[in-house]
């Protein structure tokens, strides 16, 4: 084994469930090795000023049982290291001052950028392995490879929808719950998908940009005529925050004012989509001469700090591992993942977008079986409401409107609806494939397969 210096973590970001746990294990693991730990406390808040004070020893003994809690044991920052040259010098800098010859970071996208930079501004100085975190899961992972703390937030989400699912029958209301996803709608369609939600709005199914506001408004009035159709008043609608960033800027007129984070992402709690929704949508059905009560309500900072599933604590203390033993066997600049129980790591040079020159984003697949059938659960207008005469008028009917009128007024939305769900079996080389992904002896050795 090569010489050592010292191992330093940070978080950067917004926090996830099962952050502790990474930290935990990753520091168990290089202590048993004899490697000292450090914590680098607030991202890279203090080092990236060239400030060594932030800092504290990790051991077995203070990170053995902080897997159980959410939060992060040495505190976590959206400060960005890349924005000025000297800042990213500055951190580079630092984690050589204060000894460290390898660094785990622990992140999202923004996360992902600030240490692929920091390995190329280290020019060999310091060794990065990166860990993926993001209740959002929007990284670009191995396909069915969750970011941790996705699933623990999905969880709770789940049992927040479900209570408000039992307020709106009984109080006959409709709640709009706004899930985190400023990118990628994948939260809220966990979310949505598996409560049984009356309509879940991503981003993605919406392919005409900008998004104009009267189409989701219209989406959710058609949703509520549907829904009064079949004699219902109540209804759970779950919208992804991130719709607020594709939507028309003259039908958000602040957002360019808005305050925006260290990465230059606006600060989406600012838009409040919610509210823009719960009034416009209100006042569409006044026109139609329909009523009903709106209940606007944000759901992610109760959902990012929650102690972690066992899913995501068995999942981040498995990451923790691979990222430790992956830079003390001398791997470095690569993103730690595991793909079907094996480990896998991703290099630097596939993580960033060549178009955008960011960290790449998976998006929903809006054409796959999962998304396909979502929509088919959702109680939503549809092209064969259109199709049949007889539920059209019903429609119709019930929105004070004659059939043609209500055709004018709605017809368009399925425009966006995904065509017919047509399964099939997988072809024979398919099965031969998946058998010999799962037998692959090569998968899980120490060193970075690339």
């Amino acid at each position: 084994m090569t010489q050592r210096k010292r191992l330093a973590i940070l978080v950067g970001g917004g926090p996830a469930p099962g952050i502790n746990s990474v930290i935990g294990a990753a520091t168990i693991r290089a202590a048993l090795e004899g490697v000292e730990v450090l914590g680098i406390e607030n991202g890279f808040e203090w080092i990236m000023q060239g400030n060594l004070d932030h800092v504290r020893p990790l051991t077995i003994e203070n990170v053995s049982r902080i897997h159980f809690r959410g939060g992060s044991f040495i505190g976590i920052s959206r400060a960005n290291p890349t924005d000025l040259p000297e800042h990213l010098e500055n951190a580079v800098t630092s984690l050589v001052r204060l000894n460290v010859s390898d660094l785990i970071t622990i992140g999202g996208d923004d996360t992902a950028y600030s240490a692929v930079k920091l390995e190329e501004r280290g020019a060999g100085r310091i060794r990065v392995v990166h860990v993926p975190k993001s209740i959002d899961n929007d990284l670009d992972l191995p396909p069915h490879a969750d970011t941790f703390g996705f699933q623990t937030a999905r969880h709770l989400g789940v049992e927040i929808v479900k209570n408000l699912m039992v307020d709106a029958k009984t109080t006959s209301r409709w709640y709009y719950v706004i899930s985190m996803g400023r990118k990628a709608g994948h939260l809220a369609l966990g979310i949505g998908k598996a409560a049984g939600a009356t309509i879940t709005l991503i981003p993605e199914e919406f392919r005409q940009r900008p998004i104009r506001l009267r189409t989701l408004v219209d989406t959710l009035v058609a949703s509520v005529i549907k829904r009064l159709n079949d004699g219902r008043r109540d209804g759970v609608a779950v919208i992804a925050e991130g719709l607020a960033l594709g939507l028309e800027p003259k039908d958000l007129a602040h957002v360019e004012e808005a305050e925006r984070d260290a990465h230059g992402n606006v600060r989406i709690a600012e838009i409040n989509i919610g509210e823009i929704l719960k009034h416009a949508v209100l006042e569409r059905l006044r026109e139609l001469d329909l009523s009903t009560t709106i209940v606007a309500k944000n759901i992610g900072y109760e959902l990012r700090c929650a102690d972690p599933i066992p899913y995501d604590m068995e999942y981040t203390r498995d990451l923790g591992y691979c990222a430790a033993k992956c830079l003390l066997g001398g791997g470095n600049a690569v993103m730690i993942s595991m793909l079907a129980g094996q480990f896998e790591a991703i290099p630097f040079d596939r993580l960033l977008d060549p178009q955008t020159g960011r960290a790449k984003v998976r998006m929903v697949d809006i054409h796959s079986t999962r998304y396909s059938i979502a929509r088919r659960y959702m109680i939503r207008i549809r092209r064969d409401d259109f199709d049949d005469p007889r539920e059209l008028a019903k429609f119709a009917a019930t929105a004070g409107l004659s059939v043609q009128e209500f055709r004018a007024q709605f017809e368009y939305l399925i425009e966006n609806e995904p065509p017919p769900l047509e399964l099939r079996e997988p072809e024979p080389h398919e099965y031969e494939l998946v058998s010999e992904l799962g037998a692959d002896p090569e998968r899980g050795t120490d060193l970075p397969r690339h």
